[in-house]
């Protein structure tokens, strides 16, 4: 049975995810919230906005029409923001198939209930099999076929190995993963370190300090994922390090070019408008922040990205010190007295 497939939100990263598959031959539909938006996607076949110079395959159909899209589909992509995702979801539930897999590719937590985005699918959706996808992948790319490897995670492994025959093609590859929790808290937590290192360029340092934050970015992304049970290997992966490699040194990255602004002395109100576009990190700081209070985890690089957001603190100063805290070991074996030397 053909597969029916629908995309919702034509956002970058949803227009890509509608180019890469209709590229193979699927027949994909694309909703977008805004009539303004849809007529132009419709006359122009191009995302001028959010995807420029990058023109739609002739197998994707676009509309406005959330219900209809929604009752179609047997494979839904949920690209919209992750704060859209509950909202959107209590709009169509009452009319989705059973069989249909939803797929998130959404990266954060919800802010008001601190869960993952699979948690929500869940709670609104119960019954229904969900799919996550992460990994690095920017939309500028993934639409122009450059090679990508990306993850597919469920907590039911042959729903995950669908959604990897569906994705799969020569440009894009697809692996699987069993670690859902661990997949969802690399995708989301690693926005707040590119948030840090754009910080970190906008002042004006160098690769040095970039591989700094990067690297103890990545042991507090680890450190308070393997407190809420996620799996310490699955962040030395593709929704681990890859992500945060590529999320911390492109400038496709929303999150690294608002770091840089506010590095260069903008503040959050003037970032935003600047970007024009979700800066997922920003959210996900305060979340990521409680959740780390709650599970007594220390998230150092975590708590000064907060403070430049939420308390204007200068960001030189938060620099400062972080490079001026209480010396300690690399490794948790040590400081956890496992392993002594």
């Amino acid at each position: 049975m053909e597969n029916k497939i629908a995309v919702l939100g034509a956002g970058s990263w949803g227009t890509a995810l509608a180019i890469h598959l209709a590229n193979k031959g699927h027949n994909v539909l694309l909703w977008t919230r805004s009539e303004e938006h849809y007529v132009e996607l419709t006359t122009k076949r191009e995302n001028i906005k959010y995807l420029p110079g990058v023109m739609l395959n002739e197998k994707i159909n676009l509309t406005n029409d959330l219900v209809k899209t929604a009752a179609e589909a047997t494979i839904l992509i949920f690209s919209v923001p992750s704060h859209a995702v509950r909202t959107t979801l209590r709009q169509i539930k009452h009319c989705l198939n059973k069989e249909t897999i939803i797929v998130n590719t959404a990266k954060g937590f919800e802010e008001s209930t601190l869960l993952r985005l699979s948690q929500v699918i869940q709670q609104e959706a119960d019954g229904h099999r969900c799919v996550v996808l992460s990994g690095p992948s920017h939309a500028e790319e993934v639409s122009r076929f450059l090679p990508t490897a990306i993850v597919a995670s469920s907590n039911n492994r042959s729903s995950a190995e669908k959604i990897q025959d569906v994705f799969m093609s020569p440009n894009l590859r697809v692996y699987t993963n069993p670690d859902l929790c661990g997949v969802e808290i690399g995708g989301a937590l690693k926005n707040i370190i590119a948030l840090a290192t754009g910080i970190a360029d906008g002042l004006g340092y160098g690769d040095n300090t970039r591989a700094a934050l990067i690297t103890r970015g990545l042991a507090e992304i680890a450190r308070l994922g393997v407190a809420l049970g996620a799996k310490a290997l699955t962040f030395a992966g593709l929704t681990g390090i890859g992500d945060l490699i590529v999320t911390c040194s492109s400038m496709h990255s929303r999150n690294r070019r608002a770091g840089i602004l506010l590095g260069q002395g903008l503040r959050l109100n003037e970032v935003l408008q600047e970007i024009g576009m979700v800066v997922e990190g920003i959210k996900t700081t305060k979340v990521a922040l409680e959740l780390a209070n709650k599970a007594k985890v220390e998230m150092p690089i975590t708590q000064e990205v907060y403070r430049v957001l939420f308390e204007s603190k200068e960001p030189k100063q938060s620099v400062n010190d972080l490079m001026g805290r209480q010396k300690t070991h690399e490794v948790e074996e040590v400081v956890n007295n496992i392993i002594d030397w």
